[in-house]
């Protein structure tokens, strides 16, 4: 029994009440610190909050974008909780910084255009919309150069009704003819190119670390949570619908996320009424653990997200007497580009290979020999002086490459009702990241895109065999 505040003298009596464990509990903290003993908390800090109204599963240019603009359109500051969970915290392997960050409007779709006028706004207005307090402004040493697209015979049609298409939705672009374009590039042989395209105004290249760094810091300051780890799960609840055409098909929502802590076999699940799909070239993997694609063949249960990563390398080389600082990118009619890289007579370039030369996209290992042999032949053929150039060195990266049409994937899923896309942009997701996030965001906070509509850009194309192809990609 215990009477009072006098404490029974058997030590080992335990307090069965609130209130004696109460006293006992102050009683304890009142003796001197050298006499209690002391308990360790387990460390914490790496690991994702329990619960976030958005899980973005992948940290580059495309998922830091969409969590800006969540933040940036929330109807109350702090009124959504983010989290980005990214399984390389170096970005060492990241799409973005292996890009050769390049924008440019010379496209075939009104959307990309779109797009990618809007990403030049963004870039050049990039303090307005980026700055920290008392961080330095950003620096992405744009370089507005443009764009130098050429046609040969069999393309020139096509390459005179894109341009009708940019002039349309504002891009500065003007057509060249061999003679025009020798006047104005003395260093290009003309042979076989009978016609270029040029953008004249918000084209070139920048940074894209600088922009991958900015988005990381304004979103932190926005309150956005960051996670390095791994997603291997998603649970979630499972609804049999019918639909008009009497077909049975099973809706799907995600509740939680389980992330596998780096180097560890620790995972914690996370509860959210959201998940955006933005990991780039392993997107597809992220859909398959959501169940999309696991379904009969020719079901719409049974159509997967068609995006994969395919290797691309990107060479650096010097030459003195290269065309120069005036050189725009240079897209040439075998499928090779270049742009100067510095002002030391060094430039950058490479080729997308055929799908027979598509290399194993396993390791990001380079093929010096596929620049000797696939690369270097055009580059001195319309430069004659890269004859003399000399490699200096040479990267892999990743394209998230959309096998259907080559073009982004945007907006939900039609039965995984919670999970959004911003992936599959093969190549040109960097420069229209702040596009698609915005996009995004708007699906997500008003229900359908309000400022560019990227319909055409939705999952329900893969099953309906839709294609919104995009001509014009490197």
């Amino acid at each position: 029994m215990w009477e009072g505040n006098v404490w029974p003298s058997d030590p080992n009596y335990i307090p069965q009440t609130g209130m004696e464990r109460c006293l006992r509990l102050r009683r304890r903290s009142s003796r001197s610190c050298l006499e209690r003993p002391v308990i360790l908390l387990p460390d914490t800090s790496h690991l994702p909050p329990e619960h976030s109204d958005v899980v973005i599963v992948g940290g580059g240019v495309l998922g830091l974008s969409v969590a800006y603009w969540l933040k940036k359109l929330e109807n109350r500051r702090g009124g959504i909780r983010v989290l980005v969970v990214e399984r390389d915290h170096t970005y060492s392997q990241a799409s973005t910084g292996l890009s050769v960050g390049g924008i440019c409007q010379q496209f075939s779709l009104p959307e990309n255009i779109q797009l990618s006028l809007f990403s030049a706004s963004f870039l050049r207005n990039i303090n307005e919309y980026l700055a920290v307090t008392n961080a330095p402004p950003l620096d992405l040493q744009f370089n507005p150069s443009g764009y130098l697209l050429l046609a040969s015979e069999k393309d020139a049609a096509a390459m005179e009704s894109n341009v009708k298409v940019q002039k349309q939705e504002g891009a500065k672009v003007c057509l060249m003819s061999p003679d025009q374009l020798r006047n104005k590039f003395p260093w290009i042989n003309t042979e076989g190119v009978a016609l270029a395209s040029y953008g004249m105004e918000n084209e070139g290249w920048f940074d894209p670390w600088c922009l991958l760094q900015g988005l990381r810091q304004k979103v932190e300051s926005m309150g956005v949570f960051f996670c390095q780890g791994e997603v291997t799960r998603f649970v979630s609840s499972s609804q049999r619908m019918l639909t008009t055409d009497d077909e049975m098909v099973i809706l799907k929502r995600i509740h939680e996320v389980h992330v596998k802590m780096d180097h560890s076999l620790e995972y914690q699940p996370v509860e959210c009424a959201i998940v955006i799909n933005a990991a780039g070239a392993w997107s597809a993997q992220i859909a398959a653990l959501a169940g999309i694609g696991k379904g009969p063949p020719g079901t719409l249960q049974g159509t997967k997200l068609p995006v994969e990563p395919r290797k691309r390398y990107v060479y650096v080389w010097h030459c003195p007497q290269g065309p120069g600082l005036a050189t725009p990118l240079v897209a040439d009619t075998s499928g090779a580009y270049f742009r100067r890289e510095g002002l030391g007579s060094n430039y950058l370039g490479g080729r997308s290979p055929t799908e027979e030369e598509e290399p194993d996209p396993a390791n990001l290992e380079v093929d010096h020999d596929f620049f000797q042999e696939k690369v270097w032949p055009h580059l001195a053929l319309r430069v004659p002086a890269f004859e003399t150039l000399k490699v200096q060195t040479a990267w892999a990266g990743y394209y998230d490459y959309n096998t259907f049409d080559q073009n982004g994937v945007v907006g939900p899923h039609p039965l995984v009702v919670n999970m959004y896309f911003a992936t599959g942009f093969s190549g040109h997701g960097l420069q229209q990241a702040p596009g698609v996030g915005r996009a995004v965001a708007e699906m997500i906070l008003q229900g359908s895109f309000q400022t560019i509509d990227l319909s055409s850009f939705l999952f329900n194309r893969f099953y309906l065999g839709e294609k919104t192809q995009e001509d014009n990609t490197m």
